[in-house]
């Protein structure tokens, strides 16, 4: 008699097998190693054969270009999974990268209870994870997330409603906007991941983008620089909206850290850095009022 331990090595063993064969089967279909794997795990998780057919058909997909994430259906943020779909852009390290660059200014302010705004939140990414990571850390922030897109922000409430996060609320606004006014110079922070890639710019890129929101990645040209016209946009309206000593803390071009810190400068902010991401490239301004 087998014992039910030897069964359970048994069964592992036949998936490890059958989803190493897939991996094989969908390098050999023109797929890296790394994403072959990855549509394994999505996929296969317990080695079902039904599911095969699905892994086949999501393969496909991924030859055919579509993005990973939007096969998926959702795609890590920090320490949150975020539902994602063509309605909005994929989350990316540099936008996670903004979030560690605003707590940490959080925690050097000591605001006690922060209320965020998120301009251009798309699936709720950053204003979500600073949410969460906030609520994590004992704060008791809130925050407001902003998109001009009805169709994000139906993505953004389900994210917020996946994670059980209710401090949010959610306003369909170009920018400052739609804001109700009460909240000028009520709000301690600002974070904005806007569309900052030049046209020009776009039509040299990775082809996959075709398959992301155009309008949250292209930006019309001002004062002369490729993609800047939302950063200038929000850099020059976001002071009268903070608390004394708030801040804005605003993701842009490789470009633009000139014509940011000159743009922040010209707002009234008292203090104003930029900061490199990950990669040594321009990407961060930190503007205090």
């Amino acid at each position: 008699m087998h014992s039910s331990r030897g069964n359970e090595h048994v069964s592992w063993a036949r998936v490890t097998a059958v989803n190493s064969y897939l991996v094989t089967e969908l390098i050999g279909a023109g797929l890296n190693r790394r994403e072959a794997r990855w549509l394994v795990e999505e996929y296969m998780p317990d080695g079902d054969r039904e599911a095969i057919t699905a892994l086949r058909q999501a393969a496909q997909r991924r030859l055919n270009g579509e993005p990973l994430q939007y096969i998926f259906g959702h795609w890590p943020f920090r320490s949150l999974d975020l539902d994602v779909d063509p309605r909005v852009l994929i989350p990316r390290p540099e936008s996670e990268e903004l979030v560690g660059v605003a707590l940490a200014e959080l925690a050097a302010s000591a605001t006690t209870a922060p209320v965020i705004l998120d301009l251009g939140c798309g699936s709720g990414a950053i204003g979500l994870a600073l949410l969460h990571e906030l609520n994590v850390r004992g704060v008791g922030a809130s925050v407001i997330c902003v998109d001009e897109s009805s169709d994000a922000l139906v993505v953004a409430k389900r994210n917020a409603q996946k994670h059980e996060l209710t401090a949010v609320s959610f306003v369909h606004s170009s920018w400052f906007d739609g804001l109700d006014l009460s909240l000028r110079g009520r709000i301690d922070l600002i974070v904005a991941n806007p569309p900052y890639i030049g046209a020009e710019q776009f039509a040299t890129l990775d082809p996959v983008l075709a398959y992301e929101p155009i309008g949250a990645l292209v930006a019309p040209d001002a004062s002369g620089v490729s993609g800047f016209s939302d950063i200038e946009e929000i850099v020059g309206g976001a002071a009268p909206w903070l608390v004394e000593n708030g801040l804005l803390i605003c993701e842009h071009g490789d470009m633009h850290r000139i014509a940011a810190m000159d743009s922040a400068r010209d707002a009234g902010f008292g203090e104003v850095r930029d900061r490199d991401d990950m990669f040594g490239n321009p990407r961060f301004l930190v503007a205090r009022r």
